[in-house]
């Protein structure tokens, strides 16, 4: 398995495509590459189509896929508002098969779903999804996913090149398209690791829901939620106090079987705020019973999150990743640039990376997919 990661960051788009495609063209090994993932700035969102084309024509690749996004993750480095763009690269071991996925949501229903592939080979798979947030219904139609096929893991993101309706741009092959959503589908003899870091860290302790309306938690332990919540943050480190003046979120619990839940057991979703009457608003819709548990997150809570997650990775001895981040990440979150990146290569090495920051990513938690916030995620194709 062989895979390179290639970035451009030169204004002219024809020059830009000239570079990736002559870069691309000197790597070692023989061609084509199986799949090739592209990641555009909005200053070369209407250069993906060409791309895609010369890519084809020249025989560099068999698959393609591509989107635009606010910030474009290439090489060592996360290019925020700037143009960019990144090409990742990857053969696979022999066996493995790459499926094309178009997805469109209509009046009628959801379109090119599931691929006839699918029901081939019920284990060993992973969808790589891109959607654009105004067409596509990427959190129901993953919701609907996980009880159809609870086997197979999706990573990726939203498109976030374009802030309205029809400004986003989404490649599979040559083909462009501005609504919907695109993949690959990849199956076989390729061993595909999963890192999810919703950047966040658990305080006080688990909590059973016993009241709830809508997105409102009313009750904790048959106790106002709020009133629980006071007791938690009185309670805290002054460190972690200011911590929750700038970022508080509840995590829900994914496995109920769990004698302990620790970090990566919870679905974190944010606090949107409070009642009078004591019930706490969030951006998710709980059922009583649920074990739930506060969280913070900050810079330090985010990096010790990923870095531990990335860790615990370690001895796979991954080969190649793509990145999946939040644009509320990178520099809107860090003292620095090129957080995530760096962090992936200080830890698993100098493999080749790419991907882009989504407004919305998407990856498993506790065996089940979610489109997540403010989350770096992350799937690794593994040496042999």
């Amino acid at each position: 398995m062989h895979a390179t990661s290639i970035l451009s960051i030169l204004e002219n788009p024809g020059a830009a495509i000239q570079d990736v495609v002559e870069r691309l063209g000197k790597e070692p090994g023989p061609q084509p590459f199986d799949l090739a993932v592209v990641f555009v700035s909005p200053h070369h969102a209407e250069t993906l189509g060409p791309l895609a084309q010369v890519l084809k024509e020249t025989g560099l690749v068999t698959h393609i896929l591509g989107v635009t996004g606010e910030t474009i993750v290439g090489q060592d480095h996360e290019i925020e508002n700037a143009p960019a763009i990144s090409l990742w690269a990857i053969r696979f071991p022999q066996g493995v098969t790459v499926t094309p996925v178009r997805l469109e949501a209509t009046r009628q229903g959801l379109t090119g779903w599931p691929p006839e592939t699918l029901a081939q080979h019920p284990t060993n798979q992973i969808l790589i999804l891109l959607a654009d947030p105004f067409s596509f219904p990427t959190d129901e139609w993953l919701a609907s996913l996980n009880t159809e096929k609870p086997a197979l893991q999706v990573v990726g993101g939203n498109a976030s090149g374009g802030h309205q309706p029809g400004n986003n741009r989404l490649a599979l092959g040559s083909e462009i398209w501005e609504t919907g959503a695109v993949g690959v589908l990849i199956e076989g003899p390729v061993r595909i690791r999963t890192v999810v870091s919703q950047g966040c860290r658990p305080i006080g302790h688990p909590l059973i829901v016993t009241r709830t309306e809508k997105n409102l938690v009313r009750e904790l332990g048959r106790r106002p939620a709020l009133e629980v919540f006071q007791e938690i943050f009185e309670d805290l480190e002054p460190s972690d106090q200011r911590r929750v003046l700038t970022g508080l979120h509840l995590g829900r619990v994914i496995n109920e079987y769990q004698e302990r839940f620790n970090r990566g057991d919870f679905l974190v979703r944010n606090v949107l705020g409070a009642t009078e009457e004591g019930a706490i608003a969030i951006t998710d819709q709980l059922r009583v019973g649920q074990t739930v548990q506060f969280h913070v997150r900050d810079a330090d809570s985010a990096d010790e999150d990923l870095r531990e997650l990335l860790l615990s990775a370690q001895n796979s001895k991954p080969a190649a990743a793509l990145l999946f981040s939040c644009n509320g990440r990178g520099t809107r979150l860090f003292n620095s640039a090129d957080h995530d990146v760096s962090l992936i290569h200080e830890i698993l090495g100098k493999i080749p990376v790419a991907g882009f920051f989504a407004m919305g990513e998407i990856g498993p938690i506790g065996g089940r997919n979610f489109l997540h916030g403010f989350t770096a995620s992350i799937v690794l194709f593994e040496s042999e």
